[in-house]
């Protein structure tokens, strides 16, 4: 007979507070990353409760998440103060995806996209060299499900596979230190799509630069691959800075 005893992992409900931990740390980082709240505020908890219509547990977890990547400190006599932006851990995926859905977004596409610049094209090099048969292998086929994606207009479907073929890439580097910046890319390319900074049918000459890239990474072409890389983040400025003209948005960096 099936028990039906209390104590499974699995079949126990969330407790409440874990959704609203996550409701108020969403709002508050975005405000924070928004300029809502200006460097040097106060924060006080009582507000944040009332505010929020939440417990003080519920806010005490909020701010101790906000105090780990840099968004807040508290002070003695004064309390929980707003920190500058300079201070931010800025490779946190969550202030990534904040300042994505805040005011700084372009800001924050044009720093993201120039440091994978910098990183991407070498962990191209890399993988050329360092990539398996079938790592290899993988990456020409996922090259070509983004093509039928893109000449399809699947948008869904091309974000998973875009976001899977760099995850790729940066892994077939062999650098453990590149590899760390997947996520980073994840929420980057997922928040571009999100808020439509992305044209609905990907170019048909950024649809090449991934085969390129996968090819020559089979074919250990490291400069070829890298080259590709390099060109297929140049095209990602060209997108972006004509969305910059259109909103003429200024672009205000940490």
């Amino acid at each position: 007979m099936e028990s039906h005893s209390s104590g499974g992992v699995g079949t126990q409900p969330a407790p409440p507070e874990v959704g609203l931990h996550a409701r108020v740390l969403e709002h508050l980082g975005t405000a924070i990353c928004g300029g809502e709240f200006a460097p040097g505020a106060v924060l006080n908890i009582d507000d944040l409760v009332d505010r929020y219509e939440v417990s003080r547990s519920v806010v005490r977890e909020v701010l101790r998440v906000l105090a780990s990547i840099g968004f807040i400190e508290t002070r003695r006599r004064v309390g929980v103060t707003i920190r500058p932006a300079h201070d931010w851990n800025v490779f946190d995926p969550q202030v990534i995806r904040w300042r994505l859905a805040s005011a700084s977004r372009l800001a924050q596409l044009r720093s993201i996209t120039e440091l994978r610049t910098a990183i991407e094209p070498h962990a191209a090099l890399l993988a050329a060299d360092r990539a398996g048969h079938d790592e290899a292998s993988d990456l020409v086929g996922l090259a070509a499900k983004m093509w039928a994606a893109g000449k399809a207009g699947d948008e869904e479907r091309f974000l998973r596979l875009d976001i899977e073929f760099h995850r790729r890439v940066l892994l077939a580097s062999g650098n453990e230190m590149f590899v760390r910046l997947q996520d980073l890319v994840a929420e980057v390319l997922t928040g571009r799509h999100k808020h439509h900074l992305m044209p609905h049918h990907p170019h048909e000459e950024a649809l090449r630069l991934h085969a390129e890239v996968a090819q020559a990474i089979q074919r250990h072409e490291g400069e070829r691959a890298r080259l590709a890389m390099v060109k297929l983040m140049e095209q990602a400025f060209e997108e972006m800075r004509s969305l910059w003209e259109q909103t003429a948005e200024p672009v205000r960096l940490i």
